[in-house]
């Protein structure tokens, strides 16, 4: 009885066998021979293909939005960087800007001293200068270790601009022209007029506006014309005779019309005083 039973079975499992085998060799028929695979197969497949969609979707999109991110933090760390590249090429050109102007004033400043063969020269540069004093006075680089002593002359872009007016060690305080403060000494100074005539005067103002020296109280029968030379009278006996001051920039009159008033173009900027030249004559009086 057993070995019946036994036998029954493996006839069972060769049947199913046999079986499974036959419709797998029939839906590999079927599937050949259909354009269409079977109804169980396309309903199998739709609920894969769904699945696969409903998996894909989140995927898609956070391989999306962590590639959006990636790239906006990318192109933030760039930006930074660029602007970082564009403050310092900023930066280096203001460098070069002020260097160049330097230079052309150093420049300048050497051809002023070999030009004045009449004195000893030191040039210096300026060390400090004040906003609540910037048109009275500036402080230079060089005192009395490197020679220099009161009144002298102040040279700046070929031109005067002030005076020695303190002095200590290592640094000197400048009286600039543009300097119309009572408390100041005044500069005298002198223009050619008509007939070879000068006429001498002292600065009695400044307007910073126009960068204008002013010449007052000049009489009203002196012939000035525009575009004359102004130098230094060297009445009074502090500042040399000669130095060159600037030019006539116009002619007006006072507030009563009795006497001109002669305006000047400095031949510095005083807005823009840099590097100077303390010069001392060494001619004979």
């Amino acid at each position: 009885m057993q070995k019946f039973f036994s036998n029954r079975r493996l006839v069972i499992i060769v049947v199913i066998l046999v079986v499974c085998f036959g419709l797998m060799a029939g839906s590999v028929t079927l599937r050949n021979r259909r354009s269409t695979p079977p109804l169980i197969q396309q309903f199998g497949n739709d609920i894969v293909g769904f699945a696969d969609s409903s998996v894909a979707l989140p995927v898609n999109w956070l391989q999306t939005s962590f590639s959006s991110v990636n790239d906006l933090m990318n192109t933030y760390s760039e930006n930074r960087e660029l602007k970082q590249q564009v403050t310092e090429l900023a930066q280096t050109k203001v460098r070069d800007q002020t260097l160049a102007h330097e230079n052309q004033q150093l420049k300048q400043e050497l051809k002023l001293g070999k030009s004045m063969t009449d004195y000893d020269t030191v040039t210096a540069a300026v060390l400090t200068r004040t906003p609540s004093s910037w048109q009275q006075q500036l402080v230079i680089n060089k005192g009395q270790s490197s020679g220099i002593k009161k009144n002298m002359p102040v040279m700046s872009d070929g031109g005067l601009v002030g005076r020695i007016v303190e002095v200590n060690k290592t640094n000197s305080k400048v009286e600039l022209l543009s300097d119309t403060n009572e408390a100041s000494s005044r500069f005298a100074i002198s223009i050619g007029g008509s007939n070879d005539q000068l006429v001498n005067g002292i600065i009695t103002g400044y307007n910073a506006d126009q960068n204008e020296l002013v010449m007052g109280q000049v009489s009203s029968k002196a012939k000035i014309k525009k575009g004359t030379k102004v130098v230094t009278s060297g009445m009074g006996g502090v500042t040399p005779k000669g130095l060159y001051v600037g030019k006539v920039a116009r002619i007006g009159k006072d507030d009563y019309g009795l006497a001109q008033k002669v305006y000047i173009t400095p031949a510095s900027n005083f807005n823009d005083i840099n590097i100077v030249t303390v010069a001392e004559s060494t001619a004979r009086e």
